[in-house]
């Protein structure tokens, strides 16, 4: 088994309204991008950026319900590839026996995240799907569409930045706390991003 860690997630140029989520091998170079809807990438985004929603969304739902009846996500599985659909599995625990139920993979990632378990692949599905991004040669790497789309989410995120660096910190967190109370989670990540740039300072 090859173990896995959520590295982001973009926007994707190839499908209209969705994103990519980018996950890279714990001990290796590889990169394996997973188209995901937009729904599931603010969930995933929000895990992601420890922001708060005043009312919970439907996988902080998910994980209280199971909290509450004692269930836990041990780990989850990336088991197989078909026709560019990754299909994933949860091996959930209640103490007395443990279950596998199959998942949406998007799904899979937003709750790993939540329960704070590992996510892991098989050999075979990384060779067939993982990328390796070369930052350090000039030109484009042929590859995936995903990895141009990764690099634009970059640029992105650094025109919106330029765009909060003439707020204090004051004016950021009064705007962040309009933004994720508004639901505006993709404005409340841009925003929790400049602070953390300025706290990290």
């Amino acid at each position: 088994m090859v173990k896995l860690n959520v590295l982001g997630i973009s926007y994707s140029q190839t499908q209209s309204g969705a994103y990519a989520l980018i996950l890279t091998e714990e001990n290796g170079e590889r990169r394996i991008p997973i188209i995901v809807g937009g729904f599931e990438a603010q969930s995933i985004a929000i895990e992601l950026e420890g922001l708060k929603p005043p009312r919970p969304l439907t996988h902080d739902l998910f994980v209280s319900f199971s909290k509450t009846y004692g269930i836990s996500i041990k780990e989850i599985l990336i088991y197989k590839l078909e026709e560019g659909v990754f299909f994933s599995q949860l091996l959930c625990d209640d103490g007395e026996q443990k279950i596998s139920l199959d998942a949406r993979t998007s799904d899979a990632i937003a709750l790993a995240l939540r329960f704070k378990c590992p996510i892991y692949t098989t050999e075979e599905i990384i060779n067939k799907a993982g990328i390796v991004l070369d930052f350090d040669k000039e030109g484009e790497k042929p590859g995936s569409s995903e990895e141009n789309d990764f690099d634009d989410e970059t640029s992105t995120e650094s025109s919106y930045s330029e765009e909060y660096k003439s707020l204090n910190i004051a004016e950021l967190k009064e705007m962040l706390s309009e933004a994720v109370a508004n639901e505006d989670y993709e404005k409340a990540a841009l925003i929790k991003n400049e602070l953390d740039k300025r706290t990290n300072k």
